[in-house]
């Protein structure tokens, strides 16, 4: 019985511990770094469209047709890529937010990106509904 309660403890520290990592897809800054991590850090289109709407959602669907057929395996070099918040701007419905994005890939000079996410309520969640790079 003491082995059960010591692992169920355990259990217990674990999920608190993994749930307080994750971002908080409720509020726009959640969706915005979810949107962020899925589209520049992970290189996941299919996943970051899963946040976004309207102009965002064109926006994937179109990477996505124009990288079809491109084959992305362990011998393809993705970059190391992290980010900080740059600037945060609320407004009626919405909120956007400026990342500077840093990105590193082995055998070439680091460069950095700007990133402008706009999300919005849709259907009572939050939603990416822009986003535009620059340098």
């Amino acid at each position: 019985m003491r082995r059960f309660r010591v692992v169920a403890l355990l259990s217990s520290v674990v999920t608190l511990l993994l749930g307080g990592c994750g971002k908080d897809l409720k509020t726009a800054q959640g969706v915005a770094e979810e949107f962020v991590d899925q589209h520049y850090v992970h290189i996941n289109l299919r996943k970051a469209k899963e946040f976004a709407v309207s102009i965002a959602l064109e926006k994937i669907d179109e990477e996505i047709r124009l990288t079809t057929g491109q084959v992305i395996d362990a011998s393809t070099r993705k970059p190391s890529v992290s980010y900080r918040l740059v600037e945060k701007k609320e407004g009626e419905g919405r909120v956007s937010f400026l990342y500077e994005g840093t990105i590193r890939v082995e055998d070439a000079p680091e460069f950095s990106r700007r990133w402008l996410i706009v999300t919005r309520k849709d259907g009572g969640q939050w939603r990416v509904s822009n986003f535009t790079e620059s340098d």
